[in-house]
């Protein structure tokens, strides 16, 4: 004899055998499994073998996210890397849009397991609404993720070369970066902003040199096809400016290049900043002003502290003939226009203040550019990205110049101009060469050197107790000297004489404003402008 045992039906599994608000709760469960952990909902109370494919791939992929969110915490920019690089891209484009379909294919077999029509009428609207908001949010985030990163792509394919990514020389990137000025009412293009940018490949330090656009006598790299045409360097005066020499190749010179070279104007541009600094140039940037106003907007905006007023031109003032404003010192949000106005004025002073200002503007555009603000507004930043963008570098570069420009963001530029104020004023028309290579070479220098271990000094200090006070006094002298030479030779801090530190007021005593200003203008006081807009290339990054 025996009897057989009979097990009660799983409720989870037969919804008929319980009551009508147990499979309403019953409903929302099985919803909120598929949405944390997709096919668990299947294994408990559907078919098990689905449900098994389903958690294996589920676990996979949090597994995934586990390792990358450690290896994001640890080196991130291994993360930034992979995403930079366009097959990376295509891959994460392909698996978001599969787990999408799969997550879409987990929630219809989901609300098959659940038998709507076994719900209350008001339930039933509830979970189906419940359930189409969970779809969007989980399969449609993906969707639109996947959408993302092909915009990303599609615009590096467009904007950056085919081909292998190079490697640093001497342990250093070095990139030409070239502001256009290709507007309508212009022919052709001049490079009006011209500067060097040396990056150490490992610890992310800078170096920004500025050309002057009035630069004479510039020296080509050696086996440059411009060689032929100027051996001497582009040496013929005053017709002879470095924002020239795009122009001059494209419409002289092209027939002297490979056929290889897309863009001889700015090779020939490449070559000229070689030669002059004896660094190996390895890529340009062109940076259209149009585009870059666009860029700085799609960032939303960047921040700067500004040291002075600086001028630039908006609507006529009422009644007048008067179109200068001015911004005001102190920081200053700028949105893309503002920017740009920001970077070319140069009434009432010159143009190795808008140098400075420009190099300040780079450098708070690098630090401010953080993969959250860039991830924020990714895809202005793309659009805007075709406009702003000419450029020679491989897209296959871009993982590894990511990795370095999340280092570059958290360290000090150091900025040199060929010109005032770093070399005398005239040095722009009659440069000496080997000064200048030996100015940027001290400075790599200086940036490459290991910092000084204090505590193994104090530890040699301490074995010898009768000179420690003496090695200290000598150690703290020698550390403030080279703490002042950096400060005045790589951070290039301006040197003010007694006339340069006044403080402007209005012959009142009350400070100087918008309003005052114009006044000025107005009765054509242009020197007293001209003074108290003197030190508006002062400028830095919060």
């Amino acid at each position: 004899m025996g009897s057989a045992t009979h097990r009660a039906p799983s409720p989870l599994r037969n919804p008929e055998t319980i009551s009508s608000p147990q499979r309403s709760k019953r409903a929302l469960i099985l919803v909120l499994l598929t949405i944390f952990f997709p096919g668990s909902a299947q294994l408990i109370a559907g078919n098990r073998k689905l449900g098994r494919i389903a958690v294996s791939v589920t676990m996979i992929c949090w597994l995934a996210v586990i390792g990358l969110v450690v290896i994001y915490f640890t080196n991130r920019s291994i993360i930034l890397g992979w995403v930079a690089h366009p097959n990376f891209q295509l891959f994460l484009i392909i698996v978001l849009g599969t787990l999408a379909v799969l997550w879409l294919i987990m929630f219809i077999n989901t609300l098959i397991i659940i038998r709507p029509k076994m719900l209350a009428p008001g339930m039933r609207v509830i979970v189906s609404v419940f359930t189409l908001a969970a779809i969007v949010a989980t399969s449609g985030v993906f969707v639109y993720g996947a959408s993302i990163l092909n915009t990303g792509r599609q615009t590096i394919e467009k904007v950056f070369e085919a081909g292998p990514a190079f490697e640093p020389v001497d342990g250093r990137y070095n990139i030409a970066v070239f502001g256009a000025d290709s507007g309508s009412n212009r022919d052709g293009v001049r490079t009006d902003s011209v500067a060097l940018m040396s990056v150490d490949a490992k610890t992310g330090k800078t170096l920004l040199i500025s050309m002057p656009r009035n630069f004479q006598g510039a020296r080509f790299a050696p086996g440059s096809p411009m060689t032929k045409a100027w051996p001497d360097g582009y040496n013929c005066g005053n017709e002879c400016l470095f924002n020239a020499i795009y122009r001059d190749a494209e419409d002289n010179h092209a027939d002297l290049f490979p056929k290889s070279v897309k863009n001889v104007g700015a090779q020939a541009a490449m070559d000229a900043l070689q030669g002059t600094t004896g660094l190996e140039v390895q890529g340009y940037v062109m940076v259209d002003m149009a585009g870059f106003s666009s860029f700085v907007d799609a960032l939303g905006g960047v921040t700067i502290n500004s040291g002075g007023w600086v001028p630039y031109n908006g609507k006529y003032w009422e009644g007048t003939n008067v179109r200068t404003h001015w911004f005001a010192p102190g920081t200053q949000t700028f949105n893309g226009k503002q920017a740009l106005w920001f970077a070319r004025s140069r009434d009432f002073t010159d143009d190795y203040h808008r140098i400075k200002r420009q190099q300040c503007l780079q450098q708070a555009i690098i630090k401010q550019a953080t993969p959250q603000t860039i991830l924020t507004n990714f895809t202005n930043i793309m659009s805007a990205g075709e406009q702003l963008v000419e450029t020679n570098i491989p897209a296959s570069q871009l993982s590894s110049f990511v990795s370095v420009a999340e280092k570059v963001s958290s360290q000090p530029f150091a900025r040199l101009t060929l010109g005032a104020p770093d070399f005398p004023r005239s040095f722009s028309t009659y440069p000496d060469f080997d000064q200048i290579q030996e100015r940027i070479q001290s400075i790599i220098e200086k940036q490459s050197a290991p910092k000084k271990d204090k505590k193994k000094e104090e530890s040699k200090k301490s074995e010898d107790p009768a000179k420690s006070t003496e090695a200290s006094e000598s150690s703290d002298s020698s550390e403030a000297a080279e703490e002042t030479e950096d400060a005045s030779d790589i951070n290039n801090a301006p040197k003010l004489s007694e006339g340069d530190t006044q403080e402007f007021t209005q012959p009142d005593g009350s400070a100087i404003t918008e309003e005052y200003l114009v006044n000025l203008e107005l009765s054509g006081y242009k020197t007293r402008i001209a003074q108290i807009a003197a030190n508006n290339d002062e400028c830095s990054v919060p």
